[in-house]
């Protein structure tokens, strides 16, 4: 057996991932099945000892009996740094563990208006931020994919853009487009309406035909915090013969109260299956595109008017560094060439404070240091441009 002494520490045991399709209802089709990733324990050798700081690690793959070998050195090492050295573990957190009999799995589609309070909800339900949450409407563009697993049943949750009427350039087009896709590949429908502004209005919205084929929907009246008793048993009463949904369900997001009612909807609703994803994953999606949320929030929070709704963020370089912080680095996308002073500011302020405010948040987010660089480019009528929207991910 190859064994492993204390100078381990100038290694990492790391879990290498490769793609592998997940288990996956045949009703859905295989077009659509989601790839996992099976981890495998390897060591990653750190050529930053030999004085290439910017070089990729190398990766050999060990066995059980090496693993075991690296694992009892690593904690030999713990016991004992050597030269001061930090050594890193880094934990196995996927779990595969057998569903139990009726378990239940499948796609819960969030809709509904411009701040009515979908990002809220995912993120009250799953107990963590994953989707933009400001004052200002239409902050979320991308079909958010957030996963809710408990032991019975296992919800991925699908947070959409608000639904606007009038599409008024290209990027409003595609995100009204996801919304249409994310309800053609729901198993469950979340039609969230704003009960303190206008709720008898966003009916018309969200109200399924007489001829309805899709999946069970539940109308959440959110933001019942707002209202009086009176106000929201009347609305709700209202909702209820007005609305051909199967549930009609009063929440505060914010406050958290009203989501086991809506946990349990979901449980009942869902089709029977396994679980989709590993149970102790909240979404898919990588690092880099939430540091570009995040660093998009923050750009929402400092400016105001309209130069919010006209940048994008690419992540351009998203770098671990081994005992360094993470390299992250960041375009400002404008449409505007006149926009670039507004979001620099008089000797770059505005520019270096919004840097300070995401690289906060980023930090605790990644849960480690990171080194955040920001510039601002033009592209000139990106909104409008299909090659600019593909290349932002749109």
């Amino acid at each position: 057996m190859h064994a492993f002494s204390s100078a381990v520490v100038a290694h990492r045991v790391q879990l290498r991932a490769t793609p592998v399709p997940l288990p996956w209802p045949a009703h859905r089709g295989a077009a659509q099945r989601p790839q996992g990733r099976r981890l495998t324990p390897c060591l990653a050798r750190d050529k930053s000892q030999k004085g290439d700081d910017e070089a990729e690690p190398e990766f050999v793959e060990l066995s059980e009996e090496q693993l075991a070998s690296a694992v009892a050195a690593l904690a030999a090492a713990v016991a004992e740094p050597e030269q001061g050295r930090p050594v890193e573990i880094i934990e196995d957190f996927t779990n595969f563990s057998p569903d139990p009999p009726g378990h239940r799995a499948g796609f819960v589609a969030i809709i509904g208006r411009p701040n009515a309070g979908k990002s809220t909800l995912l993120n009250a339900l799953l107990r963590q931020s994953l989707s933009i949450v400001t004052h200002k409407a239409q902050t979320t563009r991308h079909r958010i994919l957030g996963i809710l697993s408990e032991p019975g049943y296992q919800a991925v949750f699908l947070d959409t853009p608000g639904i606007v009427t009038t599409k008024r350039n290209k990027m409003e087009e595609r995100m009204m487009a996801a919304v249409q896709q994310a309800v053609k590949d729901s198993d469950c429908l979340l039609a969230i309406v704003d009960a303190s502004h206008e709720p008898e209005a966003a009916l018309a919205m969200i109200q399924p035909g007489e001829d309805w084929r899709g999946p069970p929907m539940a109308v959440l009246l959110n933001k019942t915090d707002l209202l009086e008793a009176e106000e929201l048993e009347s609305l709700a009463a209202w909702y209820k013969e007005h609305c051909r949904a199967q549930a009609v369900l009063p929440l505060s997001a914010l406050e958290g109260r009203g989501l086991e009612a809506v946990q349990d909807w979901l449980e009942a609703q869902l089709p029977e299956g396994p679980s989709m994803y590993p149970k102790d994953i909240v979404s898919e999606l990588p690092e880099r595109f939430f540091v570009s949320e995040i660093i998009r929030k923050h750009v929402f929070l400092q400016y105001m008017q309209e130069v919010p709704y006209n940048v994008a963020v690419e992540v351009t370089t998203f770098k671990e560094r081994p005992g360094a912080k993470v390299l992250v680095e960041a375009e400002i996308v404008l449409e505007k060439d006149r926009q670039k002073g507004i979001i620099i500011g008089k000797g770059g302020s505005a520019l270096k404070q919004l840097g300070t405010a995401a690289r906060a948040e980023v930090e605790e987010f990644l849960g480690r240091p990171v080194y955040l660089s920001l510039s601002v480019k033009v592209r000139e009528g990106w909104r409008a441009d299909a090659a600019q929207l593909n290349r932002l991910g749109y």
